[in-house]
């Protein structure tokens, strides 16, 4: 597979199950935000993010090349079994095309080693 490194340090947060999903969760160029019964979680540029805030920052993304079907199966394995490998956690962010692969930003290094081993290409910005 091929993969991209996104540029945007990212930060996990939990709200409120009841919580209205608040502005800054939604002004940076990637974020993610889900409700469900237990918690309001939001994924967003780390700079956006508030203290005081339940959070946890230093996330980098690594963007699948999609789209992939719904039907298409081990998309999500095939990465985190490398990664899981060389013990690297990873959160994974979903969209209707493609997915992304969250790791920490001191583990972005080695979770890409382990993903080329495992054959896959990464793409990287020249500004990384």
């Amino acid at each position: 597979m091929q993969l991209s490194v996104l540029q945007e340090r990212l930060a996990v947060s939990r709200l409120a199950p009841d919580a209205p999903v608040p502005l800054w969760a939604t002004q940076g160029v990637f974020f993610s935000v889900t409700r469900t019964s237990e918690e309001l979680s939001i994924v967003t540029q780390e700079s956006l993010t508030p203290a005081g805030v339940q959070s946890q920052p230093g996330w980098r993304a690594l963007k699948l090349h999609g789209p992939f079907a719904f039907s298409e199966i081990g998309v999500v394995s095939a990465l985190a079994v490398p990664l899981a490998e060389v013990k690297i956690g990873i959160f994974i962010v979903s969209t209707f095309d493609t997915d992304y692969l969250l790791v920490a930003s001191a583990d972005l290094e080695a979770a890409i080693l382990a993903l080329q081993d495992a054959g896959h290409s990464i793409h990287r910005s020249n500004s990384e």
